[in-house]
């Protein structure tokens, strides 16, 4: 074999021969070789750059948050068998005497002002709390009940190392009297920090020891499944006549670039459509997670229309050519033969369209999903929040114990999209066809 190359060096003329044995050619190789080095160091670097972000997200979120995932209660003993109940009308009962009578036995010897200091350790719905109690099990009225009540944020931060006893009194929000009457709360084993499953069951509330995440949970779900049930049909639909029956003409290429487009149309445009159509022309329910999965449904639906046409596309032609030679028709060969082989792919993107949607904040603030609800909502036309828009409500709260409450949602809805994903990532290796 010819130990020259025909290739010319600069510098020199095309005709003059190279030696791949040479000088010049070695370092040449050592040249592309330093290049492609280089290349997959810059590529590593940032692959290593962009985890290290990731950490120190997962990280700052993980160190304010996980106090949020405990709650600091008081046990309180009640002999609601002494006390007189009409069993006939419960809810009407004075529970709050009821309660503050409970809590006095501990300190029996307090004066009024200290009774005050004392009641505020706890919080102020904790009547409320051991009338629901006894609502959902009347038969705690035939004797006495421990009430793990929560204690007020103040109390709950103090116990979470949030709050400086070391301060002057009136720079803090605990007094030295609560502080002295914790201590002995907690000498005599009533204080304890038990997981916080009213995170997740709980409504929202005003007071950050009660607040949970039960009505934003309820309403992002009732959303996504609106926006699925909407969006899924359509995109596929729309996908398949742009595809497989649309003629090529100028016409279809308007409104292929139009899908393209707005799939890069920023969300908050797409609240203001839902705020002026949805709310303004047909005057849906405000705050409704319907006009919700509506404005979500116009948001994810280009990027389902571009799956679906890419997934149709990967489907080999001799399956179309196979089905058609041995009789079947148009549709037949679509609905019973491409369609199937290319649904894999269609799901993992409508997985990852419903994710993407299910993080939108800007498009359901606009439609007013942002306000105060108590209660998760019964169906999809009744007042909800979503995920993100309470993580944007407990941000705004002046109580320094939604701080951490902000953190734990956060980490709430980076959990759900990672299980989406993780779904998503499911579903293409188990049913993704190699051709």
């Amino acid at each position: 074999m010819s130990q020259s190359a025909t290739a010319a060096a600069p510098g020199r003329s095309p005709q003059a021969p190279v030696l791949w044995k040479s000088q010049e050619m070695a370092d040449r190789r050592k040249a592309r070789y330093a290049a492609d080095r280089r290349l997959q160091m810059y590529g590593l670097a940032g692959i290593i750059f962009a985890l290290g972000f990731l950490a120190i997200l997962l990280t700052t979120l993980a160190f304010t948050g996980y106090k949020a995932f405990v709650q600091t209660t008081a046990s309180v003993e009640i002999n609601l068998a002494a006390q007189d109940i009409d069993r006939t009308d419960i809810r009407e009962a004075n529970w709050r005497s009821i309660f503050r009578d409970a809590v006095r036995q501990e300190f029996p010897d307090l004066s009024r002002a200290e009774e005050r200091e004392f009641f505020k350790i706890f919080t102020s719905s904790a009547h409320y709390l051991v009338r629901d109690r006894v609502l959902d099990n009347p038969a705690l009225l035939d004797g006495t009940t421990t009430f793990h009540i929560p204690l007020a944020d103040p109390l709950d931060q103090f116990a979470k190392g949030e709050v400086n006893p070391d301060l002057p009194e009136d720079q803090r929000r605990v007094s030295n009297a609560q502080l002295e009457l914790y201590e002995v709360l907690d000498a005599r084993g009533m204080i304890s920090q038990p997981f916080n499953w009213g995170l997740f069951f709980n409504a929202d509330s005003r007071f950050p020891e009660l607040a949970g995440l039960a009505g934003a949970i309820s309403g992002s779900f009732w959303a996504l499944l609106v926006c699925f049930l909407i969006s899924f049909p359509v995109g596929i639909a729309a996908a398949i006549y742009l595809e497989e029956f649309a003629p090529k003409n100028r016409w279809t290429d308007l409104i292929e670039i139009n899908i393209n487009n707005l799939a890069a149309v920023p969300s908050v445009v797409f609240g203001m459509l839902g705020l002026a159509v949805f709310l303004g022309w047909f005057g849906l329910p405000r705050s409704a997670p319907f006009v919700g999965g509506l404005v979500l449904s116009l948001m994810t639906l280009p990027t389902l229309i571009i799956v679906t046409r890419a997934s149709l596309k990967s489907v080999p032609m001799a399956i179309r050519e196979a089905a058609l030679g041995v009789g079947a028709s148009k549709h037949e060969v679509i609905f019973h033969h491409v369609l199937p082989l290319a649904m894999p792919t269609v799901m993992t993107g409508t997985i990852i369209g419903l994710a993407q949607a299910l993080g939108e904040t800007a498009p359901l603030l606009l439609i007013g999903m942002n306000a105060f609800i108590t209660s998760p909502p019964d169906g999809i036309f009744e007042a909800s929040t979503a995920l993100p828009t309470q993580i944007y409500i407990w941000a705004d709260s002046p109580e320094r114990g939604f701080v951490a409450r902000t953190s734990a949602a956060i980490l709430v809805l980076l959990g759900f999209l990672a299980l989406m994903n993780a779904i998503a990532i499911f579903l293409r290796q188990r049913f993704e066809r190699r051709w």
